[in-house]
């Protein structure tokens, strides 16, 4: 575009469906470019936020068409947010994105293959049972030596990009994948101090359950009763990222329906995803006020830091000498605004050395199925993602949402694990065991008969 096809930024401009002038408050400063996860590896002014505020200006005053080579500069966003928290000017770029995304639908600028890809994932990823079967025959692949001789022989770069993309992300399959083991009510330990519900995740609970385990464990051994609607699904967040409106309305209504039916009263609905849960506080606005829960929407770690771990639970936990990188998932720093409150649990376990990456605030790539329809830009992301934890010379990494970790055990290889912090909190309270700690961590391990517990120390 010219510098004379510039539309006049002086005059407001509308976007449907938003606010008067919503894009009025940019005033192209540049703070945005060095945050924004698309531009870092695209260099291109166009694939950052700046450059897409631009060209939706252009398009609403009549100047552009949003054709094949516009919409590509759309698609290529990763729906992170980190220009919103970087931006002085209080755009909300957030909102000029998810307006804009239903539209790249029709677009027509995606190739039939890219089309067909994309409805295939929203027909799976949304459905556990869907998924379980197609990862039945995967079992004696996932984690295997099979795996790693067709890595290294290059088979996965036959079926190309995206598919080799997506098997590079597929973990080792525990039994627990299969299936949902956890009964529909966790009863509280101790005095009981609330009830409440969970979400388990479509993504999260097939390719790592021991998540939903950990955070169970530690909510009842602080006192919450914990309920887990037999038939919940997935809430819509997969689709919500990729401007599929229709089936996010369709997939939040069911969810809604499913944790409004629990009889008695609820202290609130708690995700262990940050961006399941980004989803999900904006139900008010994808359903339009047609349905809504009946408790508050909350990631576990706000609600367990605004209600403090209890003085029985405090006293259990043991020590864990290893240093931990925290790494900030994009819709729980940006997103929901959730930053301090995982680090304040987690300095509650002794002896855990909590290090801090340089970029916290920049995308690893995941951005919901992002490094599956665009995996060269996710996986340059995730290897700057991952050098940059690395960096700190940490152990473990701490990540509390399941696309990111997946990404992030991806390309940090063994240079560290990566775990869920509920699962750092229920291993040193000696109610999870914690797999892949480097030796003489000093992790307390669970002996479990019936309801008897005995904390055994590792030998060092």
């Amino acid at each position: 575009m010219t510098q004379s096809s510039r539309p006049d930024q002086s005059v407001s401009v509308n976007l449907p469906g938003l606010p008067a002038g919503a894009a009025d408050p940019c005033v192209h400063c540049g703070f945005c470019l060095p945050t924004c996860a698309s531009y870092r590896v695209l260099a291109s002014e166009m694939d950052s936020p700046r450059g897409r505020i631009h060209a939706l200006r252009a398009i609403e005053a009549g100047e552009l068409e949003l054709d094949a080579s516009v919409a590509s500069h759309f698609d290529t966003c990763l729906g992170c947010f980190a220009c919103v928290s970087a931006c002085p000017s209080g755009v909300r770029y957030d909102q000029l994105i998810e307006h804009t995304r239903p539209k790249l639908i029709d677009a027509g600028q995606r190739s039939p293959w890219d089309v067909a890809f994309r409805r295939l994932l929203l027909q799976v990823l949304p459905y556990p049972s869907r998924l379980r079967t197609l990862l039945q025959p995967l079992r004696i692949y996932a984690g295997t030596p099979v795996q790693a001789l067709a890595r290294r022989a290059g088979l996965t770069r036959l079926f190309g990009p995206q598919i080799e993309a997506m098997e590079r992300l597929l973990p080792p399959l525990a039994a627990d994948s299969y299936r949902d083991h956890l009964p529909q009510l966790n009863p509280a330990t101790g005095e009981r101090r609330g009830r409440v519900a969970l979400l388990l995740g479509c993504v999260q609970r097939c390719f790592d359950p021991a998540v939903s385990k950990a955070t169970v464990a530690v909510l009842q051994a602080n006192g919450f009763e914990v309920v887990l609607p037999p038939d919940q699904g997935c809430c819509g967040a997969v689709s919500h990222h990729q401007g599929e409106l229709e089936l996010t309305r369709q997939l939040a209504s069911d969810l809604v329906r499913s944790f409004n039916a629990i009889e008695g009263d609820l202290d609130a609905v708690l995700v262990a995803a940050s961006g399941c849960g980004h989803t999900m506080k904006a139900y008010g606005e994808l359903l339009m006020g047609d349905a809504s829960f009946r408790a508050p929407v909350l990631d576990v770690h706000e609600f367990l830091a605004e209600r403090g771990l209890s003085e029985h639970f405090l006293r259990r936990l043991q020590p864990l000498e290893i240093t931990v990188a925290f790494h900030d998932a994009c819709h729980m720093i940006h997103g929901q605004r959730i930053k301090a409150q995982p680090r304040d649990l987690l300095h509650n376990i002794p002896a855990l050395q909590l290090r801090e990456a340089t970029e916290a605030g920049v995308c690893c790539g995941s951005a919901g199925i992002y490094n599956l329809v665009q995996p060269q830009e996710a996986a340059e992301l995730g290897r700057i993602k991952a050098d940059d934890l690395s960096s700190t010379g940490a152990d473990l990494v701490a990540s509390a949402n399941i696309g990111c970790t997946l990404q992030l055990r991806q390309h940090l290889g063994t240079r560290a694990s990566v775990h869920h912090p509920m699962e750092l909190l229920a291993a040193s309270a000696g109610l999870h065991p914690l797999p892949g700690l480097p030796q003489g961590a000093g992790i307390a391990e669970v002996a479990r008969k019936g309801e008897d517990r005995q904390l055994l120390q590792r030998p060092t």
